[in-house]
């Protein structure tokens, strides 16, 4: 089904091209006989040595031909966006929910116990403590997934249904259609968008690749718990301190422990930069809800 939905989409930029650009093509078409009618006029008129400059004949011809490149570049984004729209709808799932989930949860819980030895961590206020390891448990557990080498396969399954197939059949059978929906709970298949999930292998690829050492994931964890942009932080000022304070520590520590790397420090903060980018929901969808079903990580953390 993803496939033909391209096709149509495809198709249908390639007829907008065509009814769009007629003009266009008769315009170019027009201008190239012209431009071939004044080259046999100047070529007969040459043989005769005698060149006559006609007064009503336009000295060139060409201004319409870049309006058709234009043309096909909007047709072209057109059809990249529905593509990107089709590889979005693409889910996949662990092929070993339960080795994977278990080893997730191990990890969290080494997490969780980190967190809660970090002095700077334990000064802080419990309404900022509570309000930190919510918005960073998920990326905190990702880096502890990177630090532990904990590798999972997945298998891409059915394409999302898109918005009008959900219409056409939402009236078929309300329960089936509930139970059947991807990503939902109840300790069965979870779904992920194959982006997600290839989101998260490209960090723990990039982790690998630099071979991170134990002191730059202390680091790097310190940067991602200690995040000032996190709304009703009664000190809020402290935090950014100790994220400064995580960064120039990194920073010193790569200096001296990789000091033939030049540019490592800038790496490990790229990579940080995906970390970022991996959502929480993402993260509980993959590696908690296929056994423990949908539920609030909030009430698992605390």
């Amino acid at each position: 089904m993803t496939t033909l939905e391209g096709c149509r989409c495809r198709g249908a930029a390639a007829s907008a091209r065509g009814s769009s650009s007629s003009s266009i093509l008769y315009s170019i078409l027009k201008s190239d006989n012209m431009a071939l009618h004044q080259h046999k006029t100047f070529s007969s008129s040459c043989s005769s040595s005698s060149i006559i400059t006609s007064p009503s004949s336009p000295p060139s011809s060409a201004a319409p031909l870049p309006a058709a490149p234009l043309q096909l570049h909007h047709h072209e984004a057109a059809a990249c966006s529905c593509r990107d729209s089709t590889r979005r709808r693409r889910r996949g799932t662990l092929r070993a929910p339960q080795v994977t989930c278990k080893a997730a949860s191990a990890v969290l819980v080494k997490t969780l116990r980190f967190v809660k030895s970090v002095p700077c961590f334990r000064e802080l206020p419990d309404g900022d403590q509570l309000a930190l390891v919510r918005s960073g448990w998920a990326a905190l557990l990702v880096l502890g997934l990177a630090q532990d080498r904990v590798d999972f396969e997945t298998a891409e399954s059915a394409a999302e249904p898109s918005l009008l197939q959900r219409i056409l059949t939402a009236g078929a059978a309300d329960g089936a259609a509930a139970a059947a929906e991807p990503g939902s709970g109840g300790g069965g298949r979870a779904e992920v968008c194959l982006v997600d999930i290839q989101a998260i292998k490209a960090f723990l690829r990039r982790c690998w690749s630099l071979d991170v050492s134990t002191k730059e994931y202390a680091y790097l964890k310190g940067a991602v718990l200690f995040n000032p942009d996190v709304e009703g932080l009664r000190c809020l000022h402290y935090i950014q301190s100790l994220r400064r304070e995580s960064h120039q520590a990194l920073n010193e520590h790569v200096k001296l422990a990789r000091h033939e790397d030049a540019t490592r420090f800038a790496k490990l903060l790229i990579a940080l930069s995906l970390l970022r980018a991996i959502g929480p929901a993402v993260v509980a969808q993959l590696f908690f809800t296929p056994v423990i079903g949908s539920v609030d990580m909030e009430e698992v953390l605390l």
